[in-house]
């Protein structure tokens, strides 16, 4: 997701709370990522990661601020999509005494996290796909997925892994985006070709129902909003670029965009500010539900839109 630096250095970006708007993705119409095109990318972004990953840095203090009135007594904590590992020692404060490991698909953020700390508190790395974890049935205390759910196109068998891994009572926490994201860049695309160059995203209480149809309970989701402000295209797309936010999707054109096409793609977006200054809004989902130590029957499981607050910035 795109850096920010409150707009201090020319070209850079700048950030506020975002109005809300509302777009209603099923989660059937999720598009279809191909993992070797996320794992490459992210291999490619490891390097520029960090200096860009303002949107990570938001959600991953969100995420810790929410879970500050849960009392968890954590073995073992994994850190699902890790990246570069900047979460895992404050998941090791969070969580004092337990073992933390970090997975990832990506070798080569999984390369950078291990460069953290010194040589006597070397994190703990696995490289695995989140829907298949190396992790025995009831055996993890505490899965904590920031902003891994945007890569992952099937939910439900994502939280089918989790609910296996997690022991009764054990806590999943996670941050990912809603479908009022990224539509700025949909929309400029739109005007360019009918390909599909923007992920899509589902509604948190798609999520909810989904996460308790894998088994996974008492589910609590809220939404925050994130407007990112740019001076120009360029910036935009570099920020995109250094944090593997490109088109992964397996329906991808195959061949390279055109000078053209891309000159077209950054006129529309350009277009769309009358300003001058790009904005690219952002739906923050979290939520956090407990694992059951069992897998959940055949029957349908359904969420009360009610039950789910909407957290209102201030």
């Amino acid at each position: 997701m795109p850096a920010a630096d409150r707009g201090k250095q020319p070209g850079k970006a700048c950030y506020r709370s975002a109005p809300a708007v509302h777009t209603t993705i099923p989660m059937t119409a999720r598009l279809t990522l191909n993992p070797d095109h996320v794992r490459r990318r992210f291999d490619k972004a490891a390097g520029t990661f960090d200096a860009s990953d303002f949107v990570h840095r938001v959600t991953r203090e969100g995420l810790f601020s929410r879970l500050e009135p849960l009392t968890i007594d954590a073995r073992l904590a994994i850190d699902l999509g890790c990246g570069t590992g900047a979460a895992l020692a404050d998941i090791r404060k969070r969580f004092r005494g337990s073992r933390v490991v970090g997975v990832d698909l990506s070798a080569g953020m999984l390369r950078r996290a291990s460069r953290r700390g010194g040589w006597w508190s070397r994190p703990s790395l696995v490289q695995a796909d989140a829907r298949a974890l190396p992790f025995a049935d009831h055996s993890v205390d505490v899965v904590f997925a920031n902003m891994l759910l945007p890569w992952i196109d099937d939910l439900p068998a994502l939280g089918a892994e989790v609910s296996r891994v997690l022991r009764k009572e054990g806590l999943f926490a996670f941050a990912t985006l809603g479908p009022d994201s990224l539509l700025e860049l949909r929309r400029a695309w739109q005007q360019v070709d009918s390909d599909e160059h923007v992920q899509t995203f589902p509604d948190m209480h798609d999520v909810g129902d989904a996460l308790l149809g894998c088994g996974l309970r008492d589910p609590v989701l809220d939404v925050d909003r994130l407007r990112v402000s740019y001076r120009d295209s360029g910036a935009l797309l570099r920020d995109l670029a250094a944090t593997a936010t490109r088109n992964a999707l397996a329906g991808r054109r195959a061949t390279l965009t055109g000078r053209e096409r891309l000159h077209r793609f950054r006129s529309a977006l350009e277009s769309s500010a009358p300003s001058g200054t790009l904005e690219l809004d952002l739906e923050l989902v979290y939520g956090h539900c407990f694992g059951s130590g069992e897998r959940a029957g055949g029957g349908i499981a359904t969420i009360d839109p009610g039950s789910i607050p909407l957290r209102k910035r201030g």
